[in-house]
C-alpha cells in the first residue's frame, strides 16, 4: 500500500508541467512582442527591480514608466488545454507608485492573437488581476469568455492598494470550480456555473404554478371582538383654555380673536384593533420552480476550459506608471504553483518590507532635520534684524553728540 501511494505521488509529479515562466532575468525582454497599436499613446516597459526590494536581482519585473499610457505586451508559449487539466495562473504585482488609478491584471489568450496589434478589444480567453481606479474600485477582476462573450465574477474579490508586492494566483478545476488567492492565501472559491451569469438559472419558477385564490397568508387578523371605545374619538389638538386676548387686539383690525392650539392631553390617535393569530393562516406561498429547459448542462462542464491557451499579455492602461509585473507562471500543478511562489514572493517580500521601512526612516530623519535648520535659519535671521535695529538705535544716539562737538 505504501508503495502504491509513493507510485501515485511520483506519477503526478511527472505528469505534472510547467507550462509557461518568467522572472525577467534579461533586461531585452526576450520573446516578449510589444503592441503597435496605439502608435505614441503606448507606454514602455522597462526591466528593473524598483526603488525598494528584497532581492536585487531576484525581484527584477516588467514596470510601467509612463504616466498616462495603454500597455501592451505579450508572450507566446506552447499551446496547452485545460479541458482535462488543472490550470493554475499566477504572478506578482508591486504597485511601487501608490496607484490611484490603473490596472495591474493579465490576459490569457489562444494562438490566434496577433501580438504586434493586441489591445483593449483582442478577444481573450482569461482576464485574471487586480484594478485599482480611486477609492470606489479595488477589486480582483475574473473574467472568462465563454462563446464569444466576456463574463465577470458576480463575487466581491478585494485587491491590495499599498506599495508592496504581492501575489496573485488563480487556480482553474476541472471539475469547474475555482479558487483566487492572494499571498497563498484564498481570497475566493466556489464553482464558475454559480459565481458567474454565464449560463442561464438552473431552475425558474414554474409559469403554470399561481397562488391559490384562497391562499390566505396573513400571518395576524384583527381581532372581529375588540371594539373601540365611545370615548376613544378625540381631536389632536384643542384650543388654549390658559389663553386670554390680548388688551391691544383690535376685532376690526386684527379679525376675530381665537385663541392658540395646543396639544390634547386626550387625544389617543388613531385606533386599531388588538391583532390575534389567524387560523386560516397557510404560511407564505413559495412559487414552485421546475427545471430550467434553456440550461444545458453540457455547456457547465465547459465553463472555464479551453483547447487553446497560447499567449500572455498584459494589457492595460495606468493613469499613475510604476507598477511592476514579476514571477509570471502558468501550470497545471497548484502544489508547484505554491512551491515557487514561496520561493520567489515568500523568499523577499519581508526584506522588501524591511528596506522600505528603512528608506521611510530616512526620509523622515531628513525632512525633520531640514526642519531644524530652516527653523534655526529663521531664529539667525530674526536676530541679524534686532542687531540691525539695535545698530540704528545707538547711530541714532550719537548724531546729535557729533552735531554738538561741530558747534
Amino acid at each position: 500500500m505504501k508503495y502504491s501511494l509513493i507510485l501515485l505521488a511520483v506519477i503526478g509529479t511527472t505528469f505534472a508541467e510547467v507550462i509557461f515562466e518568467e522572472r525577467f532575468g534579461s533586461d531585452d525582454l526576450e520573446g516578449w512582442v510589444q503592441s503597435t497599436h496605439k502608435g505614441a499613446e503606448a507606454g514602455k516597459f522597462v526591466v528593473t527591480a524598483g526603488k525598494f526590494y528584497g532581492d536585487a536581482e531576484k525581484d527584477k519585473g516588467i514596470q510601467t514608466s509612463q504616466d498616462a499610457k495603454f500597455y501592451a505586451l505579450s508572450k507566446e508559449f506552447k499551446p496547452f488545454s485545460n479541458a482535462e487539466k488543472p490550470l493554475v495562473i499566477q504572478f506578482t504585482v508591486k504597485h511601487e507608485q501608490n496607484i490611484d488609478c490603473g490596472g495591474g491584471y493579465a490576459k490569457i489568450f489562444d494562438c490566434s492573437l496577433d501580438q504586434t496589434d493586441m489591445h483593449g478589444d483582442s478577444p481573450y480567453l482569461i482576464m485574471f488581476g487586480p484594478d485599482i481606479c480611486g477609492p470606489g474600485t479595488k477589486k480582483v477582476h475574473v473574467i472568462f469568455n465563454h462563446k464569444e462573450k466576456n463574463h465577470l465574477i458576480t463575487k466581491e474579490v478585494r485587491c491590495k492598494d499599498d506599495v508592496f508586492t504581492h501575489l496573485y494566483t488563480l487556480i482553474v478545476n476541472p471539475d469547474g470550480t475555482y479558487e483566487v488567492l492572494i499571498d497563498n492565501e484564498s481570497a475566493q472559491k466556489g464553482s464558475i456555473d454559480e459565481d458567474w451569469d454565464i449560463l442561464p438559472a438552473k431552475m425558474i419558477k414554474d409559469p403554470e404554478a399561481k397562488k391559490p385564490e384562497d391562499w390566505d397568508d396573513r400571518a395576524k387578523i384583527d381581532d372581529a371582538e375588540d371594539i373601540k371605545p365611545e370615548d376613544w374619538e378625540q381631536p389632536e389638538h384643542v384650543a388654549d383654555p390658559d389663553a386670554t386676548k390680548p388688551e391691544d387686539w383690535d376685532d376690526e383690525m386684527d379679525g376675530e380673536w381665537e385663541p392658540p392650539m395646543i396639544d390634547n392631553p386626550d387625544y389617543k390617535g388613531e385606533w386599531k384593533a388588538r391583532q390575534i393569530d389567524n387560523p386560516e393562516y397557510k404560511g407564505k406561498w413559495v412559487h414552485p420552480e421546475i427545471e430550467n429547459p434553456e440550461y444545458n448542462a453540457d455547456d457547465a462542464k465547459s465553463l472555464g476550459k479551453y483547447d487553446e491557451v497560447c499567449k500572455l499579455g498584459f494589457d492595460l492602461w495606468q493613469v499613475k506608471s510604476g507598477t511592476i509585473f514579476d514571477n509570471v507562471l502558468i501550470t497545471d500543478d497548484v502544489a508547484e504553483a505554491k512551491k515557487i511562489g514561496d520561493e520567489t514572493w515568500g523568499a523577499t517580500k519581508d526584506p522588501e518590507k524591511a528596506m522600505k521601512d528603512s528608506q521611510d526612516e530616512e526620509e523622515k530623519a531628513k525632512a525633520e532635520a531640514e526642519a531644524a535648520a530652516a527653523g534655526a535659519g529663521g531664529d539667525a535671521e530674526e536676530d541679524e534684524d534686532i542687531d540691525d535695529e539695535d545698530l540704528d538705535d545707538i547711530d541714532d544716539e550719537e548724531e546729535p553728540k557729533e552735531e554738538h562737538d561741530e558747534l
